[in-house]
């Protein structure tokens, strides 16, 4: 079954409702909340991200030390285009909290390079692979909305969207923010990260 995206999938905008939602995820499966931290903090599409192996994103030192990478090195799916961008320390905590429970079920760092980055326990996709696919991943997303009691529809979208939001949030450029997504237009952008009237009613009011 495919899933569509609902162009009314907003990011998760407020700061509670992200740690309402990470909380969820931490306490209830180190996957499903490594997955979310990633997503928000680099801002990549679903399809970019479960395709990840966790070479990736990590690597054995001289020491025979589990490393996370400081840098993600992509090329997007969608557009063919190469990434290089800084992992936020967050994602990086995330990845290692998380990888530290796989190492347990591997019979190896070395063959646990190797594997899928999000790992499902009984899918097997097209590349013999047990990786999650975006739809495990929409339906992850939704139900712990759901559970967090929002009033707005978040997917697989959303991760990528609130990248986005958290950057606006910052006072990041409109123009880098654009850049880092990729997208066509600074219009294409403040129209995907969901910008309200709210929000420039706000930037308005608080001009001094």
């Amino acid at each position: 079954m495919k899933i569509c995206v609902n162009k009314t999938t907003q990011p998760i905008r407020s700061q509670s409702d992200r740690d309402a939602i990470s909380g969820y995820f931490w306490r209830n499966n180190y996957r499903d909340y490594a997955l979310f931290v990633f997503g928000i903090y680099t801002g990549r599409r679903i399809t970019d991200l479960i395709k990840l192996n966790v070479r990736d994103v990590a690597y054995i030192d001289s020491k025979h030390r589990f490393c996370i990478v400081e840098r993600l090195k992509i090329t997007e799916k969608k557009t063919g285009k190469f990434v290089d961008l800084i992992l936020h320390p967050s994602a990086r905590r995330a990845l290692s909290k998380y990888l530290k429970t796989r190492i347990k079920g591997s019979p190896s760092m070395g063959a646990l390079l190797n594997e899928p980055l999000f790992k499902s326990r009984q899918l097997r996709t097209s590349d013999g692979q047990r990786r999650i696919t975006q739809q495990h991943a929409w339906r992850i997303l939704s139900h712990a909305a759901k559970v967090c009691g929002f009033n707005y529809k978040i997917g697989t979208h959303s991760l990528r969207k609130t990248f986005g939001y958290m950057l606006y949030q910052n006072n990041t450029s409109i123009e880098l923010i654009q850049k880092l997504l990729n997208h066509s237009s600074p219009a294409v952008t403040l129209a995907y990260i969901g910008i309200t009237r709210d929000d420039m009613d706000e930037a308005i009011l608080s001009i001094d």
